[in-house]
């Protein structure tokens, strides 16, 4: 153990800039709010099955190592290509190297059965990681598109009358755009990681998490769309200030997001369901 707490104690002196960087900017930019509270939820599930995790150690220097070694050149890619990337990217480069060095340094202090036992609070921290723009922008396009889509056809169910342009939604003395601002990517970051962490306590089988993490993008999305539509028919009919400066407009997704949780417990429940009927006839 104390060797696994002097390497945390090095790669934290090692990735202290960019680790300080992220923090300052998570305070001011939504889509890096996470971060700051993955460490303390993979800390809560180590403390958990700490017993079985450590139940069996060796050193592991020789699978460690090279983990350690990828993530001091991910430090020196990141540091190499600062001001040439976007802040995002770099950030994304920096703290895989973080992510990297924990892995690596929990190889070379505990072994691979530790390893395999501690896989999901270690994989967890990978959410520290901030999506690469590569990935990001057609994530967000995905969402931006399928919230249209299902914005417009919960318009059509209003009855309202609208005209559609694309991206672009005309309601009575008003025009509105599905903007990449519109997309809820925080939001959707926030449930699949919400999501991620119930499957590993309330489900048991692979596929059951995996269905349940599916779920968040249909749900995402009309989480989305029913903010706009909401937004949107206000500002037609109750007042245009609900679209430009409005705290439901600029600060409003928490009762959205608590929509999208009411959505998706019927979908574990009834994941949780199949597995308890599973379980009988197999027992049976």
């Amino acid at each position: 153990m104390l060797v696994f707490v002097a390497f945390l104690g090095i790669g934290a002196v090692f990735f202290s800039g960019p680790i300080h960087d992220l923090l300052m900017v998570s305070k001011n930019r939504e889509l890096y709010s996470h971060i700051p509270l993955i460490p303390f939820v993979s800390l809560y599930f180590f403390f958990v099955g700490r017993k079985t995790i450590f139940a069996e150690v060796r050193w592991d220097y020789l699978r460690g190592l090279p983990m350690i070694g990828a993530a001091l050149f991910l430090y020196w890619a990141g540091g190499s290509l600062q001001g040439q990337v976007n802040q995002n990217d770099y950030f994304s480069f920096m703290m895989s190297g973080v992510f990297l060095w924990v892995i690596g340094s929990f190889f070379f202090s505990f072994g691979l059965s530790s390893l395999r036992k501690a896989a999901f609070p270690l994989l967890f921290l990978a959410f520290i990681i901030p999506i690469p723009t590569l990935l990001l922008d057609p994530f967000v396009r995905f969402l931006q598109l399928g919230s249209a889509e299902f914005a417009h056809g919960i318009f059509k169910l209003t009855g309202v009358p609208l005209h559609r342009d694309g991206m672009f939604f005309s309601l009575p003395g008003l025009t509105i755009e599905v903007a990449e601002q519109c997309s809820g990517i925080r939001s959707s970051i926030a449930l699949f990681i919400t999501v991620i962490m119930a499957g590993k306590l309330f489900l048991k089988s692979g596929w059951s998490r995996f269905v349940l993490a599916l779920s968040i993008f249909p749900i995402s999305m009309f989480k989305n769309a029913m903010r706009i539509v909401t937004l949107s028919l206000l500002g037609s009919y109750v007042d245009p200030r609900f679209i430009t400066g409005s705290w439901l407009h600029s600060s409003g997704g928490i009762p959205f997001f608590g929509v999208a949780l009411m959505l998706l417990l019927p979908v574990l429940w009834a994941l949780r369901k199949r597995e308890r009927r599973k379980v009988r006839a197999q027992s049976s």
